[in-house]
């Protein structure tokens, strides 16, 4: 019986606990981004956006905007094995869109203050 009544505080603790992480971030802009896909998206968005010339006609050319461009950005995935990830001093993404986006690439260069859309690629 005794095992049993720590195992009940335990979860009580548990779940009192999770209700006050839950509050207080409620209200945050808090992200978890672990995954590669993730931080490497996160580390392109914050950085000051570069376009391209050939990249602002064709954006100008097939009428997207680049609110499709920055949720590509938010959504996308990165194709690592089309990227050079290690590059120094800039390194380079291919990032494809996903849902309604998924006929979108991008080929990003991203360096230490800016990501330079380089290339779009239409599927």
């Amino acid at each position: 019986m005794q095992l049993l009544k720590r195992f009940g505080y335990y979860l009580i603790g548990l779940a009192l606990g999770t209700v006050a992480v839950l509050f207080f971030w409620k209200n945050k802009k808090v992200s978890f981004d672990y995954g590669m896909d993730a931080r490497t998206l996160k580390s392109i968005r914050i950085k000051k956006r570069i376009f391209s010339d050939n990249v602002k006609q064709l954006l100008t050319t097939k009428k997207i905007d680049t609110s499709s461009i920055s949720q590509i950005l938010k959504n996308g995935d990165v194709d690592f094995g089309k990227s050079k990830a290690r590059q120094k001093p800039c390194a380079e993404y291919y990032v494809t869109g996903k849902d309604s986006l998924k006929n979108i690439s991008l080929y990003v260069i991203r360096c230490d203050s800016s990501a330079t859309i380089d290339k779009l690629f239409f599927k």
